[in-house]
């Protein structure tokens, strides 16, 4: 079972019991972290795999180092201002400024949905050899009926419990076979040419792993749905040991999807365009046994990252227009904000049973995305350094320009990549 319901408090409630110790303190970062390893991330790392082999595995590892000062950044001001990036920004910058936040993250977040969802469902079709479209929506729905349950300490439990599934990336990288040798050398040591598809492939794995649904989940659970009952510096501490497993395990993740893509799909020259593709291809490249854990992996990443994706959107919509939000508030109490949370799966429902490619949108979703990463990172080291918005407690110079960096190296490579895409070099 995921968790034991335990007798509750006044009013006969019910709560579902935390997981051990450990994974209770590093949980919420490793959500944060694991979500980034969304479906159309799975699938970047596929393509990248495919095309470069083992050329580009460093750059999967570089991205380890950008999410932990991101993280550490988002949860000091998570714990220390109590709020979320959303609601800190309209009261530090007002009612503008956060409405390019707002469509900065909801333009993105709402077509990766659709994307995510249609992955999430072939997964499951792989695996059962049944149409995906009709799995859309069942899908959709159950992780849509979790959220709706109210209950943020049962979602967060949930999802700690699925994040060893992503594990399954790294076991058919093994079942691939791998040349260790070659991607060792690789992951030590850069190595890039100006040919078009390694540029790109480059600058899609740093520049476009970091999303702002990420930094802005992480302050909604460090200063929203976090219980607290402990000092500021306790939480903080238990933040940033949670910043480093996830810098850890996230980025070795990704470095397994193109490992095991560069073993398969690259060595017999095959080429995909999405996760799905990848997970069908595997099967008679690397084996039966491969492929079905490849698009298990594939199934899980959607399961944790939709949950993360879809609250983070009706999250920034609830906090700009200043309604009653949050998973642990009752549906009847938050009615709007539960509407916008089960919009987008009603919509890529809709988009998958009428056969919109919404891969191929994602495209347009990167021009928002690629300046509304670097736009949401300075919004949120400009507040982290805020004195009166961080309670007296500004985040440290030293982190400060560790988050100004991120947000160039972010912005710089987000723009590198829409221009290459704009000229035909992608």
């Amino acid at each position: 079972m995921l968790a034991v319901v335990v007798a509750g408090e006044a009013g006969g409630q019910q709560r579902w019991s935390q997981p051990p110790g450990p994974l209770r303190r590093i949980g919420p970062e490793l959500i944060s972290g694991a979500s980034d390893n969304d479906p159309t991330n799975v699938g970047t790392a596929a393509v990248v795999g495919a095309q470069s082999m083992y050329r580009l595995s460093w750059a999967a590892l570089l991205t380890g180092p950008l999410l932990y000062f991101v993280l550490v950044i988002a949860a000091q001001v998570g714990v220390t201002a109590r709020s979320d990036l959303q609601s800190l920004a309209r009261k530090r910058y007002g009612r503008r400024v956060s409405a390019l936040l707002l469509v900065s993250v909801a333009g993105v977040n709402v077509v990766t949905i659709a994307a995510d969802l249609q992955a999430g469902a072939a997964g499951i079709g792989v695996l059962a050899g049944v149409d995906s479209r009709w799995l859309v929506l069942p899908l959709g729905a159950a992780l849509a009926g979790l959220l709706l349950t109210g209950r943020y300490s049962l979602v967060a439990t949930v999802l700690r419990y699925l994040l060893p599934g992503f594990l399954a990336f790294t076991v058919a990288a093994v079942l691939a076979r791998p040349s260790w040798p070659r991607l060792a050398e690789s992951s030590v040591i850069p190595a890039l040419s100006l040919r078009h598809h390694e540029l790109s492939g480059a600058l899609a794995l740093t520049g476009t792993t970091l999303t702002s649904y990420v930094y802005i989940w992480e302050t909604v659970q460090r200063g929203v749905e976090d219980p607290g009952g402990h000092p500021a510096g306790e939480r903080l501490a238990r933040a940033r040991l949670g910043a480093l497993v996830a810098a850890v395990f996230t980025p070795v993740i990704l470095w397994s999807m193109l490992a095991a893509s560069a073993a398969t799909l690259g060595r017999h020259h095959r080429v995909v365009s999405s996760a799905q593709d990848a997970a069908r291809a595997l099967r008679p490249l690397a084996g039966t046994l491969a492929g079905d854990i490849f698009a298990a992996g594939l199934v899980i990443s959607a399961v944790v990252a939709l949950p993360v994706l879809i609250s983070s959107t009706a999250y920034v919509v609830g906090a700009h227009f200043g309604w009653r939000h949050g998973l642990s508030q009752p549906v009847r109490r938050a009615r709007r904000f539960y509407a916008v949370l089960a919009a987008p799966v009603g919509l890529a429902a809709a988009a998958a049973m009428a056969g919109v490619p919404v891969l191929s949108t994602l495209v347009a979703a990167s021009v928002i995305g690629g300046l509304g990463t670097p736009f949401g990172l300075v919004i949120m080291v400009r507040l982290a350094r805020d004195r009166e918005i961080m309670n007296g407690r500004p985040i440290s110079l030293r982190l400060a320009i560790a988050g100004w960096v991120v947000a160039v190296v972010t912005g710089g490579l987000g723009v590198l990549f829409l221009l290459g895409t704009a000229l035909g070099t992608v």
